[in-house]
């Protein structure tokens, strides 16, 4: 089998950056952590994670939240890891493209026929405009344009806006200055949770002719306006035909969900609609920008359709967790084939 091969120079600076920003106190007690959890020797367990994070490509978060505690060396290996998803954006996303991922603004310009929803730019528009863009919408979400993991993003109610002058500038001075009509959803989605975006995750490759999934799960949010974990946020890993593999979880610690905590609604049977469609969105918004072809979208399947989020073009990674899905091989393998060709 073809594998992820990295140049000695990258592998190594990257290692010389994460040892000189290493917090020891904290990868002490991941070890320890660790090794209660899957009653391991926790000397044993911290040694093993300092000798992957230097020769195997595997952060101490990864060895954690990916339970490599309980793995063996065989079956770590078909876990994808965040120094590799790091080591494939940098050596293929082309850095003078990577802006279009990294600022909101910038990338709903650049993939604006696959939004599905209106949007504006508080730099170009002024109090008037927000509020003729609020009398069309119910509800409206303010980002900050570089904002990252649900950060700076917040849910208002347009009937609730009083003084639109002061809440133009209100948004303005919190760096809201991107726009959104919030987005209506599946029902499938909103009858596991209404009260948030629940946003699908694909990790994708255009090879120059066919964007590939390599990757794809449903994140569920608790009713903020965001899925991520900072809100409450968890997922589940979805098999090629979009259906939930097991109990969803945050892959931070050991709670696991089989139902959603507040509607009660399977999340280990949960099906993702129309999947077709969304592989065909997939394969569109890959070819875009095909300098920068290992992407992490987030989609929503919409009311009417699958639309475009957001993409990021320095992936985090999405992986099973053996403790509480049982499965203990990862998708690793799917990367190589595509990448490691």
């Amino acid at each position: 089998m073809a594998r992820l091969n990295f140049d000695v120079a990258s592998r190594v600076r990257f290692v010389l950056g994460r040892a000189r920003r290493i917090d020891v106190g904290s990868v002490v007690r991941r070890a320890r952590l660790a090794a209660s959890q899957h009653d391991r020797f926790a000397p044993a367990v911290l040694a093993d994670m300092l000798w992957s994070a230097a020769f195997r490509d595997t952060a101490f978060n990864d060895y954690f939240e990916l339970d490599f505690a309980m793995l063996t060396r065989e079956e770590r290996r078909t876990f994808m890891t965040s120094p590799l998803s790091n080591h494939i954006a940098t050596k293929y996303d082309r850095p003078d493209k990577r802006d279009l991922f990294l600022d909101k603004i910038a990338f709903n310009r650049a993939f604006g026929p696959y939004l599905g929803r209106e949007w504006i730019d508080l730099r170009e528009v002024g109090p008037e405009g927000l509020e003729d863009f609020g009398r069309r919408h119910e509800l409206i979400i303010g980002k900050f344009p570089t904002g990252q993991a649900g950060n700076g993003v917040e849910r208002y109610v347009t009937a609730d806006v009083e003084d639109w002058r002061a809440f133009h500038d209100r948004l303005v001075a919190k760096g809201q200055i991107l726009v959104e009509e919030n987005i209506r959803q599946h029902p499938a989605l909103a009858e596991v949770c209404p009260g948030t975006v629940n946003t699908t995750r694909v990790n994708a490759f255009f090879d120059g002719e066919r964007t590939h999934i390599l990757s794809w799960a449903q994140k569920f949010g608790r009713g903020e306006v965001s899925d991520q974990p900072i809100s409450g946020g968890f997922y589940t890993m979805l098999d090629d035909n979009g259906r939930s593999y097991g109990d969803g979880h945050t892959g931070k610690n050991t709670n696991r969900f089989p139902t959603h905590p507040d509607s009660g609604a399977s999340i280990a049977q949960f099906q993702l609609p129309m999947v077709e469609e969304l592989r065909a969105l997939v394969a569109k918004v890959g070819r875009v920008v095909p300098e920068v072809p290992y992407v992490g979208w987030d989609f929503v399947i919409g009311e009417n359709g699958p639309l475009v989020v957001e993409g990021n073009w320095l992936p985090g990674i999405y992986e099973h967790k053996p403790s509480v899905t049982g499965i203990r091989t990862g998708t690793r393998p799917r990367f190589e084939a595509v990448i490691g060709r």
